[in-house]
C-alpha cells in the first residue's frame, strides 16, 4: 500500500521539525514537503498534490483559515495548531477542513489514525476542544432565516458572508477579523455587492439581504 503523503505547514520551524520527525517515524506516512505560511502552502500543495495538508492557524502572509477553501478544492486539510478559539475552529470546519487537532491533545498513534481516516473518508478527527466548539455551534440558536437566497441576489458565497456580517451590524474592521480577511478585501467585497444589488448605501444592501427590496436610493 502506498504511504499517505503529507505537507506540513507551520511558521515555527521548531514545531514543524518536530512534527516531521514524528510523522516520519511511521512507515505508512511520507512527508513530501513543508511550508511556513498559508501562501506557500497553497503553492506547494498545488505542486506536490499531497494526500493531506496539516495546517497551522496563526501564520504570516496568509493565515491557515484564509487558505482552507483553496486547499480543500484539491486535497484534504487537517488543522494542526495550538489555537483553541471556538470561532476559529468553527470557521475552519465550515470552510472545508476535514479535522481540527490541537497540539498536546493527541498521541502519535492517534495522529496516524486521524490521517488515515481523513484520507480514506472514514472520519473527521477533532480534539476535545474542537468537538466542544462544534457541538456548541450546533446547539446555538439558528440565525434569522434569510428570505432572499444569496444565489438569487447574484452573490458569491464569500460576498454573502460579508453581507450577512454587515447585516449583524459589524464594521468593515470587525468583518475582516471575523472572516480572516484584510479590511481592503472587505471593502472590495462591499463595493462589488453594491454593484450587483444596484444600491449605493450599506443600509440599502442590508435591506435587500433581509428581503425588503424597497426603492433604490
Amino acid at each position: 500500500m502506498s504511504p499517505i503523503t503529507v505537507l506540513t505547514v507551520d511558521d515555527n520551524i521548531v514545531v514543524r521539525a518536530g512534527l516531521v520527525a514524528l510523522l516520519e517515524a511511521s512507515d505508512d506516512i511520507q512527508v513530501v514537503g513543508e511550508a511556513s505560511d498559508g501562501a506557500e502552502a497553497v503553492t506547494k500543495a498545488q505542486e506536490l498534490r499531497p494526500d493531506v495538508v496539516l495546517l497551522d492557524v496563526r501564520m504570516p502572509v496568509r493565515d491557515g483559515v484564509s487558505v482552507v477553501e483553496e486547499l480543500a478544492e484539491f486535497t484534504k486539510v487537517v488543522m494542526l495548531t495550538h489555537t483553541e478559539d471556538p470561532q476559529v475552529i468553527q470557521t475552519s470546519l465550515r470552510r472545508g477542513a476535514s479535522g481540527y487537532l490541537v497540539h498536546g491533545n493527541f498521541t502519535l498513534d492517534e495522529l496516524n489514525r486521524a490521517l488515515r481516516e481523513v484520507v480514506h473518508g472514514t472520519g473527521s478527527p477533532l480534539s476535545p476542544v474542537a468537538a466542544t466548539a462544534l457541538v456548541s455551534s450546533l446547539r446555538a440558536a439558528p440565525p434569522t432565516p434569510v428570505p432572499v437566497a444569496p444565489a438569487a441576489l447574484g452573490l458569491t458565497e464569500r460576498e454573502a458572508e460579508v453581507l450577512e456580517a454587515a447585516a449583524r451590524g459589524l464594521s468593515n474592521a470587525e468583518i475582516a477579523k471575523e472572516l480572516f480577511l484584510s479590511e481592503k478585501t472587505v471593502k472590495n467585497h462591499i463595493n462589488r455587492i453594491f454593484r450587483k444589488l444596484g444600491v449605493r448605501t450599506r443600509a440599502a444592501a442590508i435591506a435587500r439581504w433581509n428581503g425588503h427590496a424597497g426603492p433604490r436610493p
